[in-house]
């Protein structure tokens, strides 16, 4: 095969993916508003994810690899994402590390290679942005993030760009000095924003007008009852809710039915007990951004969002930047062969 004709790839390291706008919430909102919506219009292809457990007991040391197609002809993928939950303090390195592979759909054959955890982490902030343009109280003020880690840090980070009207936000984390650096982090970039750091996860629920609970807990710690009225929860980490507050929200919110309802996670739990359906379920969220469901419809409504976490979310985030990457020409071309 001549040099002319030899497949390559573009490396986009993290550094590369944040030169593109990576490092912001502008990109991936857009990118999976047009992901979602074509997920629930059938345009997509997404096996259920396996879970790799080779080593560790903890619910958060697995690897997950997660394969979809997007659009038409779009670009197919995966992303193969591991996870440690003592990586922070035993190694000193972030809890999960991940790759992103982008296949051309004609050939098949693989056209990149991205660096998949901060990919990862913008792409579930951006999952809460667009919730909370459909699913919170209009002009809600106050919100309450539980763990302070990569993740809660990037859901903040996205959620003060986006929405500029928040006035406080509440943080606890059981690493006090980590909620104290995220609030000195947010007192310094957003000033006009009250960066409180709470006594107790409660104290934070309890203040949240949206609540973002980012933890590696195996165990559920939030009830019903710590919840306000008009509240809409979006539940990142997935093990933090108690089962009554599905059972007693006036609206749950998905991203893929299939997708949460497995793992013994709360929703597979509570359908194995016969408590909860798929026809209890409000609505899958790209339904919502498609409008063929209604988002928030009352001010006192407490809506739950479970997103479980897509491959679909992911390649679509990543073939956006990918395509950045090309036309600003940043990355390292690689040869296949």
């Amino acid at each position: 095969m001549s040099t002319e004709e030899s497949p390559k790839m573009l490396y986009l390291s993290r550094s590369d993916i944040a030169a593109v706008g990576g490092a912001e919430a502008e990109l991936y909102v857009e990118a999976l508003r047009a992901g979602l919506i074509a997920h629930a219009e059938g345009k997509t292809v997404q096996p259920l994810k396996p879970y790799l457990r080779a080593a560790g007991k903890h619910i958060a040391d697995r690897i997950i690899a997660m394969p979809a197609h997007v659009g038409e002809p779009g670009l197919s993928g995966i992303k193969w994402i591991g996870s440690k939950h003592d990586n922070p303090i035993r190694r000193g390195r972030e809890r999960a590390s991940a790759v992103i592979v982008l296949n051309d759909p004609e050939s098949n054959y693989p056209v990149a290679v991205l660096e998949g955890s901060m990919i990862s982490a913008w792409r579930t902030a951006g999952v809460t942005c667009l919730a909370a343009r459909h699913l919170a109280r209009s002009g809600f003020t106050d919100v309450a993030l539980v763990g302070c880690g990569v993740i809660g840090r990037t859901q903040i980070a996205a959620l003060l760009q986006q929405f500029g009207h928040i006035e406080s936000v509440h943080l606890y984390d059981k690493q006090a000095e980590a909620a104290h650096a995220l609030a000195e982090q947010i007192s310094g970039a957003h000033p006009a924003v009250k960066a409180r750091v709470a006594g107790t996860a409660e104290d934070a629920v309890r203040a949240g007008d949206l609540v973002v609970p980012c933890t590696v807990t195996s165990q559920p710690y939030l009830p019903f009852s710590w919840i306000k009225r008009g509240a809409l929860l979006c539940n990142v980490s997935i093990m933090d809710v108690h089962k009554e507050v599905f059972l007693n929200a006036d609206k749950v919110v998905v991203d893929d039915w299939e997708q949460c309802n497995r793992e013994k996670k709360i929703i597979n739990q509570l359908v194995l007990e016969g408590s909860f359906s798929r026809e209890q379920l409000h609505a899958e969220l790209g339904e919502i951004l498609a409008g063929t469901k209604p988002g928030r419809t009352d001010d006192d409504e407490i809506i739950l969002l479970n997103p479980m976490g897509m491959a679909v979310e992911d390649i679509a985030c990543a073939g956006a930047v990918y395509e950045r990457a090309k036309s600003r020409g940043i990355g390292t071309w690689l040869d296949l062969y």
